[in-house]
């Protein structure tokens, strides 16, 4: 593909925010005429407008609707729908609308590194840096880039040798990417998410298929999960791209996977149908919980399918330490663990975290953004010591404990303010016994109380190092 030549062209970009913001620049960069469109008017966006317009940016806050006069083509940042009156306005005028990640696509260089590209509803963070893990213990120059925060479009104008990209790609980003082709993808996972964006579970399903069209080497998929495989069968790929699977179980042919606590291949190497390469045990990942291990497994099949060696999947998933507020560790009172997991925000997330342990006791709560509970109580009521439940829905997760966990002691805590945290490690302490683990999984959003996930999951440590330093 033929990069564009965008010099004179007006060029409107759709958000400002961390996609938004090196768009516009680079494009003004290459000498297009730029309008950045922005449907919020705050203290926020104008400190990120003054930039722009010292660069001769043309910014138009408080207005995301119009289609500015002239426009030849819209770039769009992920947030925005694609009901949005923007980009109808846009349709009706003939005017193309390309993603940031289509802008970013498009603008490589010849020399342009290929790219590794993670996606699913839960995982994608942890996955992408994993995988840049292992490459880097392989001694290759990448980075862990896209979804992650770090700007695609910056990334592919740098000047910075890279040999491979680990690229993590949202289904919002995936939608407005119709040109991108990987080296390698994988789907980790589906669960209902962003219906409200996408409309349908089949359109979201879609949108995070495209993450295998056109891959040249490997499709990764969850041999768990029938959806991600179903993707790869469905997608048109390059001769001679194979499809490998990645399982808890004993792997199969064209598979990677876990014999007695050994994360092996089967995939990649020269007699896949009697032979495994052993890679890494479990204990090499941390935390080794059962979705870890399948992230580990996916961001290992897709690290030998661009030649790393099984030493290097080794090294790297021994380097690598997850972010903050995914299944992390925060301390032990009196004999009960507290572990953090804000990131899970979604009933499939939650599920996965609830597995990881035998005895629970369970703070959730928060926006539901539509999610019920009765299938995730349902599977998780065995391991339930008690729940702590908190923020603007919890009545919907305490009426599915009522009907499937019945005996499982419920605290409600009717506040929303911030300082309810508190009271739920409080309340959780008291009802765990020592050997429990006190789990913060909310299975909901968080910005009914906090500004996000991250402040969500500071105000539990701060609780449990509260509550700590008072049983000193």
């Amino acid at each position: 593909m033929t990069a564009p030549n965008l010099a004179g062209q007006h060029v409107t970009v759709a958000g400002l925010g961390v996609s938004g913001v090196p768009a516009a620049r680079a494009l003004a960069g290459l000498g297009a005429v730029v309008t950045v469109v922005n449907g919020s008017d705050g203290e926020r966006e104008r400190a990120q407008a003054a930039p722009l317009r010292e660069q001769g940016i043309t910014v138009r806050l408080g207005d995301g609707d119009t289609l500015p006069p002239g426009t030849d083509l819209v770039v769009t940042t992920p947030g925005w729908k694609p009901t949005s009156p923007l980009f109808r306005a846009a349709e009706a005028a003939g005017v193309p609308v390309w993603g940031d990640v289509e802008l970013a696509w498009r603008l490589r260089g010849p020399d342009s590194p290929p790219w590794l590209v993670v996606t699913g509803t839960n995982g994608k963070t942890t996955t992408v840096r994993m995988l840049a893990a292992i490459l880097e213990a392989e001694g290759l120059r990448t980075a862990a880039v896209g979804n992650i925060g770090v700007s695609l479009v910056d990334v592919v104008l740098s000047d910075e040798p890279y040999d491979v990209l680990a690229v993590e790609l949202s289904s919002y980003q995936l939608h407005w990417a119709p040109s991108v082709r990987a080296h390698s993808a994988t789907v980790l996972n589906l669960a209902p998410d962003h219906l409200d964006w996408h409309g349908s579970m089949e359109a979201y399903a879609a949108d995070k298929g495209r993450v295998y069209e056109g891959n040249t080497v490997a499709c990764v998929y969850n041999a768990a999960d029938k959806i991600t495989e179903d993707l790869v069968r469905e997608a048109d790929v390059e001769e001679g791209c194979r499809a490998i699977g990645f399982t808890l179980g004993t792997p199969g042919p064209s598979q990677l996977g876990v014999v007695e606590g050994i994360l092996v291949d089967r995939a990649f190497v020269e007699n896949r149908q009697q032979q495994a390469q052993e890679l890494a045990e479990v204990t090499d990942v941390t935390p080794a919980a059962p979705h870890n291990i399948a992230n580990a497994l996916a961001a290992a099949a897709l690290a030998r399918a661009f030649g790393v060696r099984p030493q290097s999947v080794r090294d790297g998933l021994r380097a690598f330490h997850p972010d903050a507020h995914r299944i992390e560790h925060v301390a032990d009172v009196a004999g009960v663990a507290y572990v953090d997991d804000s990131k899970a925000t979604n009933t499939h997330a939650t599920e996965a975290s609830l597995a990881a342990y035998e005895h629970i006791v369970w703070i959730a709560g928060g926006l539901a953004k539509g999610a019920t509970f009765d299938e995730l109580v349902q599977k998780s009521a065995g391991r339930l010591r008690g729940a702590v439940l908190i923020g603007a829905d919890r009545a919907l997760i305490r009426d599915a404990l009522a009907r499937h966990a019945p005996d499982v002691p419920v605290v409600d805590l009717d506040r929303t303010d911030t300082g309810a945290m508190s009271e739920a490690v409080r309340e959780a302490a008291r009802l765990a016994r020592p050997g429990d683990t006190v789990l913060l999984a909310p299975a909901c959003a968080s910005m009914d109380m906090y500004l996000n996930y991250n402040k969500r999951g500071e105000a539990f440590a701060d609780a449990v190092r509260t509550l700590a330093a008072r049983e000193q």
